[in-house]
């Protein structure tokens, strides 16, 4: 049977679904432990994620991973990704990073504990809860996975609780910058798009359909009322967050003067990785291909500047934007729980 040290470990759960002749009937399900209670075996699996009671459990075992990336590969993403997502106030212990935002967002207020922290794994989690402490915050800890499973499991056992998981997705830029908007819109003409772009906002290139994406150095008033309304508010801490990183840009659609779209992208990384984030058509809107839209815009943008892959975060259970980002081509490349003190 399966152990806390299998988590975040590819496995394969034997459940029975049912009883015929007096014979149980079984099911297969496999995908990546994310939870083990005494009650449930919880998997991420390709078709979303699994609750399984362990009543129904006949046999579960860890397999052989799926190609996975290096370790290397994941610290070098995961950091390229903090560098996207900079929190204003920051720590360290060893290697690990201390981060927090007023409290604005899970990424930009919880610990990343990648590479060697220069203690034992306990004194490191002890420590962590004081920083967060001092800050009157809650502790918390991004576990990447598999990575992070002997974190995860330390963490079980101090009855840390998890937030749902999050896919860590890459793509191709070359593929994201050849596809096109969505063809239903293709016979329609160009819609007007806002006539008072500031000449230090570059708007890209229209797809047939569709307005320009007008790509800015700072986010315009509509658009940070768009990122409120999602994340909650505003801090001072968030405008740091999404304005201090060296190469960002804002994207913004309009027509006939109303804000459609919205879309945020990073180059970070050494110049690598192309960072999407807060890729949003509002509610008016949705439906006309926009979001694709802005992020091909983003990805032309990523491009000139060098960037060969893009990045994104998403959690698994937003189903509608994991199948947008599926059919553009984005994978799963790893995944992460961000893990919260009781």
């Amino acid at each position: 049977m399966l152990r806390q040290q299998d988590v975040g470990h590819r496995i394969v759960v034997r459940r029975i679904v049912g009883i015929r002749e007096g014979r149980p009937l079984f099911s297969d399900a496999l995908g990546e432990l994310v939870e083990l209670t005494e009650t449930h075996v919880t998997l991420a699996t390709d078709q979303g994620r699994l609750r399984v009671p362990v009543a129904e459990v006949h046999r579960a075992k860890r397999v052989p991973p799926a190609r996975r990336p290096t370790a290397a590969a994941v610290v070098a993403l995961e950091l390229a990704s903090d560098e996207a997502w900079p929190a204003p106030t920051r720590g360290r212990l060893g290697d690990w990073l201390l981060r927090s935002a007023q409290g604005w967002t899970g990424r930009a207020n919880s610990a990343l504990p990648v590479g060697d922290p220069d203690r034992p794994l306990p004194a490191a989690l002890d420590a962590v809860e004081r920083w967060y402490a001092d800050l009157g915050q809650p502790a918390m800890v991004n576990t990447p996975l598999p990575l992070a499973a002997p974190v995860g499991a330390e963490l079980d056992a101090r009855g840390w609780t998890s937030r749902p998981l999050t896919l860590v997705q890459t793509a191709p830029l070359a593929p994201l910058r050849a596809g096109r908007a969505d063809p239903r819109a293709d016979q329609a003409g160009p819609p007007p798009g806002r006539p008072d772009t500031p000449p230090d906002q570059v708007a890209a290139p229209h797809r047939a359909g569709l307005p320009p994406v007008e790509l800015a150095a700072a986010p315009s008033d509509d658009w940070l009322a768009v990122a409120a309304g999602r994340k909650g508010g505003l801090p001072d801490a968030a405008r740091h967050v999404l304005t201090a990183v060296g190469q960002v840009r804002f994207a913004h659609v309009y027509a006939d003067g109303a804000l459609l779209a919205v879309g945020r992208g990073t180059v970070t990384g050494d110049g690598r990785w192309l960072g999407l984030s807060l890729i949003e058509a509002l509610p008016h809107a949705r439906r006309q291909g926009l979001a694709t839209h802005v992020i091909r815009a983003l990805a032309d943008w990523g491009a000139t500047l060098g960037a060969s892959g893009a990045f994104l975060q998403v959690e698994q259970r937003n189903t509608p934007a994991v199948t947008l980002y599926r059919r553009l081509g984005f994978t799963t490349h790893h995944t992460y729980l961000t893990r919260v003190a009781p």
